[in-house]
């Protein structure tokens, strides 16, 4: 029986692997699930298992620092102490976070094959970190799964070898089809007293929030948005700190049509997504999320390494400017036009990193 160890560490990832213990057995594979620690408070971790009903870590690495080279070195150490005890067939990796590429870097120094899902995307930022990571990991990668055509011809055109590259579709929709029931069933927009058609924002990047200059720039767009619809905005913390530190938050006390909420669970999330007019976002994940679900998005990113979002879905880049944001905001409402939904984005992503996963030879 072939043994996977899945290492994952943030809120995005979380999501990208729920399906595959349950599968596992289908594949006579063993499937165990390491939690770096990366993201470790309740509302951006816990919550996640909690909610979604999820088996708790099999390894659970605690990992600590107050920078990003020091969290991936605690990672890479405590990581490297867990492969003494456990040594895995295939080390998993989803994304393009820090714990993913620090698991993989160990990996590759002990000798184990390492599959990365979301393989092959890029932004062609280097600025970003996670354009970084997601080369590196490449780089280290044995199996290379992959979400959307645009990853197919990056690794080739990087010289990976065509038979360990694989279109499987994007777990991350595995999810939302797995738990739709569950996020039928929130009653967020009774708890938030949200009951008009609303849009919904959500910033988390360094680019947007960190500086009071963008920060100032983001609450404007806030502000005009909600000028034309109620709009729903739940704080990631990094934001919400910002907004604190830049004296910032009493901007909000009297912009009407606005509920400020602080980061939502996954099912209570979603829920919101799937209602909403129209998301406004710098995520990644979101947009594969709004074009699943085929509706508008606007991403306040200069770049986007999820290019299928726009080419098939509804997704548009708009760099951050509040006139200009708004204004597309309402001219993306007017148009009723709706997006497609991606080749192989049906909910059986998993299935197959397992079954490729199971026949590739050792």
């Amino acid at each position: 029986m072939k043994k996977i160890l899945i290492c994952v560490g943030t809120r995005p990832n979380f999501i990208k692997v729920t399906r595959f213990k349950k599968l596992s057995s289908n594949y006579n594979l063993e499937v165990k699930i390491l939690h770096t620690g990366q993201h470790f408070d309740h509302q951006m971790s816990k919550v996640f298992f909690d909610e979604l009903k999820l088996e708790k870590p099999d390894i659970y690495l605690d990992a600590k620092g107050s920078t990003q080279v020091e969290m991936i070195a605690d990672i890479m150490v405590k990581f490297e102490k867990e492969l003494n005890n456990y040594r895995p067939d295939v080390v998993l990796v989803p994304g393009d976070v820090n714990s993913s590429v620090a698991c993989a870097l160990v990996a590759s120094r002990n000798g184990i094959k390492i599959g990365h899902i979301e393989s092959g995307l890029r932004s062609f930022d280097r600025t970003m970190p996670e354009e970084i990571n997601r080369i590196l990991i490449d780089d280290l990668s044995d199996l290379f799964f992959v979400t959307e055509e645009s990853g197919l011809d990056h690794l080739i055109k990087e010289g990976k070898e065509a038979n360990k590259i694989h279109l499987v579709g994007n777990t991350m929709i595995d999810s939302l089809v797995n738990f739709k029931g569950a996020i039928d069933k929130s009653n967020i927009l009774t708890k938030i007293k949200c009951t008009k058609d609303f849009g919904l924002m959500t910033f988390h990047r360094p680019s947007n929030v960190d500086s009071k200059g963008t920060l100032s720039e983001l609450v404007k767009s806030i502000e005009l948005c909600c000028a034309n619809l109620t709009m729903v905005v739940p704080l990631h913390p990094r934001t919400k700190k910002s907004l604190v530190k830049h004296n910032l938050w009493n901007k909000f006390k009297n912009t009407k049509n606005l509920i400020l909420t602080d980061s939502l669970g996954y099912l209570d999330f979603m829920k919101l997504v799937s209602k909403s007019k129209i998301v406004i976002t710098d995520s990644g994940g979101i947009q594969e999320e709004t074009t699943f679900l085929q509706i508008p998005c606007i991403t306040v990113r200069e770049n986007t390494e999820r290019p299928i979002t726009i080419s098939m879905g509804k997704n548009e880049l708009i760099p951050l400017n509040g006139d200009l944001i708004s204004n597309r905001m309402m001219a993306k409402l007017k148009n009723i036009e709706k997006g497609k939904i991606p080749p192989l984005w049906d909910g059986f992503a998993t299935e197959r990193i397992l079954a490729t996963i199971k026949n590739t030879k050792s």
